[in-house]
């Protein structure tokens, strides 16, 4: 049975094209927050070599309550130096949200990373930005993108892609290319309504799949990843396999999923959950 209340999303797209300011936006109309809360923009950019060097390396997590559903927005690495980042990423997701500028199109990083996306079968949803700018050329560059999944051999349900447009910087998604005006609800519509629940797979023997390992001076090791079967309790006993293919005894001493801007401890996750667990001592990545 599919899991109803959860939606794993990764978010593609060029340097420039919006996906912070359109993440930020999402954010503030989740109605989650105060506005002091997110009095710093462009919540994603937090690490100070992708301030400087203005891309996205290391992802992200985000989660966004909408209805009776938790979105997990999943960041990606947009470089191509960081390809074994962005397929690692890629395996939490069960959809792609590609945002493209709507005067620039399809750019090489976009490519990059899509074309991982469709290696791993994730559904697209493709969101038309910045439709503000007096230059878009918003359904000329869905017919672009069309052509570029074509050209990276998308099959026929994939290129049946739902799209919609939007202003992050004004705040609106719309599936008219004309209109200038309204909420981001049609976007949170969209990622409810097409991109496909997890699994649930809670009866199975746990696995959980570690993609990134964060560091913290005060409780060690902490790795983040995405539960692809089963489920994991507070003080569990787990066998963690190592990056030298060696396996290792682990006590799962804290779980935490993503909440908002940040997390929050549970004592229990299950199949398709994405999670910060502590207590796994360095396990192998991917």
């Amino acid at each position: 049975m599919p899991r109803s209340d959860l939606r794993n999303i990764a978010i593609i797209a060029h340097v420039d094209h919006g996906k912070t300011s359109l993440v930020d936006c999402l954010l503030r109309q989740s109605g989650q927050f105060r506005e002091n809360q997110l009095a710093n923009d462009l919540v994603l950019d937090s690490n100070d070599l992708e301030r400087e060097r203005g891309i996205t390396i290391l992802s992200k997590n985000i989660a966004l309550p909408y209805r009776d559903t938790t979105i997990n927005i999943i960041d990606t690495p947009g470089h191509a130096d960081f390809g074994g980042e962005v397929e690692r990423v890629l395996q939490m997701a069960d959809g792609a949200l590609l945002l493209v500028d709507a005067f620039e199109g399809p750019r090489p990083q976009t490519r990059f990373v899509l074309q991982k996306a469709l290696a791993q079968n994730l559904s697209p949803l493709v969101v038309i930005n910045k439709i503000d700018r007096p230059d878009s050329r918003p359904d000329d560059v869905l017919s672009e993108t069309f052509d570029l999944m074509v050209e990276l051999g998308a099959d026929d349900q994939t290129l049946d892609f739902p799209y919609i447009f939007t202003s992050a910087r004004d705040g609106y998604a719309t599936h008219d290319a004309t209109d200038r005006s309204g909420t981001m609800e049609p976007l949170f519509e969209l990622i409810h309504e097409k991109i496909p629940p997890p699994e649930d797979t809670s009866d199975q023997p746990l696995q959980l799949r570690a993609t990134t390992i964060e560091w913290s001076e005060f409780v060690g090791s902490i790795v983040i990843g995405r539960i692809t079967a089963g489920v994991l309790d507070e003080g569990q006993k787990v066998l963690v396999l190592k990056a030298d293919g060696v396996q290792a005894a682990g006590n799962v001493t804290t779980i935490e999923l993503f909440d908002k801007l940040g997390r929050r401890t549970v004592s229990q996750a299950r199949s398709g959950d994405i999670v910060a667990v502590q207590g796994l001592d360095e396990p192998a990545i991917g």
